[in-house]
């Protein structure tokens, strides 16, 4: 893949217009990411957007619930012909297995291909500190992002969202089709803001993340064209 191919912009606006002018400003973005608060605030309709500007998608709605409204959520998501859909891994096997099984059938159901869904790990605005005390999770945050990257690589999902700091230990173990997709990526010259386990396009890449999510350092830039171009040499 080029460079620009494994840059993921996230579209973290309130609302379609916002949404519509970030597109025009970065034409040459071939992969998006719509979260909670624009899927939220515009509905499906900035989905068909990308889609008629061919752009690819990734739908990060990190859906946790039962194994039945996982299943549901999952199959409503594949109709919109995205690319990446996630989930949070720690909803347990049988809810990744169906979640999963319910995105493949209705693709194929309607003829266009499934949605490649992806488990959350661990967020990357937690700390190995808030991780132990405020959730209680008695192992190491690296221990405990592997022990949820091959939950849901043994549920038959197509890889896993992790911050860089994990990301070479995943490789290592889940093996090299395991999608690995990583935010918490920053370069020298931005602010790390609320990403607590940050790391370079550079060094994510090399220690083997597929795609890298970087937001606010592009899309805050007084110029986000020129910072798109700035972060494509820097990983090239």
């Amino acid at each position: 893949m080029l460079p620009s191919d494994r840059i993921i912009v996230p579209l973290d606006v309130p609302n379609e217009t916002a949404a519509i002018a970030l597109l025009d400003q970065l034409p040459q973005v071939s992969f998006w990411k719509v979260g909670l608060e624009l899927f939220v605030g515009s509905g499906g309709q900035i989905l068909e957007t990308l889609k008629q500007r061919q752009k690819r998608i990734f739908l990060d709605l990190k859906f946790h619930d039962i194994p039945n409204t996982m299943a549901g959520a999952c199959r409503s998501a594949a109709r919109y012909g995205v690319d990446l859909l996630t989930v949070h891994a720690a909803a347990g096997r049988i809810a990744l297995q169906t979640a999963q099984t319910a995105a493949t059938e209705e693709a194929g159901t309607i003829g266009i291909a499934p949605p490649r869904l992806i488990g959350i790990t661990v967020l990357t605005s937690l700390t190995a500190q808030a991780l132990a005390f405020e959730l209680k999770i008695p192992l190491e945050l690296t221990d405990y992002a592997l022990q949820m990257a091959l939950l849901a690589k043994e549920s038959g999902l197509a890889g896993a969202v992790c911050s860089p700091q994990e990301v070479a230990q995943l490789r290592e173990i889940c093996g090299k089709d395991f999608l690995l997709v990583c935010p918490g990526v920053r370069p020298t010259w931005a602010a790390k803001g609320d990403q607590q386990r940050a790391m370079t396009p550079a060094a994510a890449l090399q220690a083997g993340a597929d795609y890298l999510v970087i937001g606010r350092p592009i899309t805050t830039a007084a110029d986000p064209a020129d910072a798109f171009r700035q972060i494509c040499v820097e990983i090239q």
